[in-house]
């Protein structure tokens, strides 16, 4: 695959305020990278700067082959940016300023009308088309927002936060979108929502202090969980106290945690002692003790413990430069 994203040695100083402290990363055509950390991780200075929006303090950085520091229109023309808020000009509909939009990306004629037609479609905005910005839901503004990044098809896409604000239904959406997308281009999409990780993500990179802390796929990132290969069933309440002390002596367990479900029902979770797969064990101590279990499966891992564990020292408003 096609690198179209290329950074090297990012920094971003406010000051003493080191906000980007060496970040590298490459992201290839065919590619979605999650983009996760803590608030005031880094993240959106980083997109900034990805997008020529801001200057780094120090750094390269390559986007289709184009510099943007040296070549900063030719770069620009090759990226559409969600940033941070999906800020309009409240006073204009959607289509003032998707035709904006489209006169600056130097869209005309029948190929400027088919790339708003296009991207109205695909957002679904056709029923706020002529209502004022500034009257929108945040959902919607959101989808402005994002029509206007997708607006001229660029090869690389720059989303902070693209789901913010939008109901299920619309989340769904812009998942699709993403995915479908995704097959052509370099797409780098900032989030606070783990689920989205493994919903279209490919890789996934978790910064804290200006700095990467964990870079690799999805199924990397949920193999750090305590809970990798954890298996949790429900059981009656009844037994659930015989089956927790008989789960707990096997050998390779190494804790076991209980819920309640509901007024009969307990959740167990089995955790394995070096993450090894023990689910045919329980399986078997299941079968020759004949209990009865209503639910049974193996977790891959919890992505919101293990980004707990990452940034659990990362301090939010990142640190001062060293004199």
């Amino acid at each position: 695959m096609e690198n179209l994203i290329e950074v090297k040695g990012l920094h971003k100083h406010f000051g003493k305020l080191v906000a980007v402290d060496g970040i590298d990363l490459t992201v290839r055509r065919g590619e979605v990278l999650g983009f996760l950390g803590p608030n005031g991780a880094g993240k959106s200075t980083t997109m900034k700067m990805i997008t020529g929006f801001l200057a780094p303090t120090a750094g390269s950085i390559n986007v289709c082959g184009h510099d943007v520091l040296s070549d900063p229109i030719a770069a620009k023309s090759c990226i559409g940016y969600l940033p941070e808020g999906a800020p309009a000009y409240g006073e204009m509909t959607p289509k003032t300023f998707l035709d904006f939009v489209a006169d600056i990306r130097g869209l005309t004629g029948q190929e400027k009308a088919t790339a708003i037609g296009q991207a109205v479609e695909r957002i679904n905005l056709q029923g706020v088309m002529r209502q004022p910005i500034e009257t929108l839901s945040k959902g919607f503004k959101r989808r402005v927002g994002l029509a206007q990044a997708i607006l001229h098809d660029p090869e690389v896409l720059i989303l902070d936060e693209p789901t913010d604000g939008l109901d299920p239904n619309q989340k769904h959406e812009v998942r699709s979108l993403i995915k479908n997308m995704a097959t052509h281009k370099a797409i780098v999409i900032s989030t606070h929502i783990l689920e989205e990780v493994n919903a279209v993500c490919s890789s996934a990179i978790i910064i804290a202090e200006g700095r990467i802390l964990f870079s690799g796929t999805p199924t990397d990132l949920a193999a750090h969980s305590r809970y990798h290969n954890a298996v949790t069933l429900s059981i009656d309440s009844g037994i659930s106290a015989k089956v927790e002390k008989t789960l707990a002596a096997l050998q390779g367990v190494a804790s076991i945690e209980t819920t309640q479900s509901n007024s009969s029902l307990i959740q167990i979770t089995v955790i394995p002692a070096d993450k090894g797969s023990i689910v045919g064990m329980i399986h078997q101590c299941m079968r020759d003790n004949d209990w009865q279990i209503e639910e049974l499966f193996v977790e891959p891992g919890r992505l919101d413990e293990v980004f707990r564990t990452i940034t659990g020292g990362a301090q939010p408003a990142g640190k001062e430069t060293r004199t």
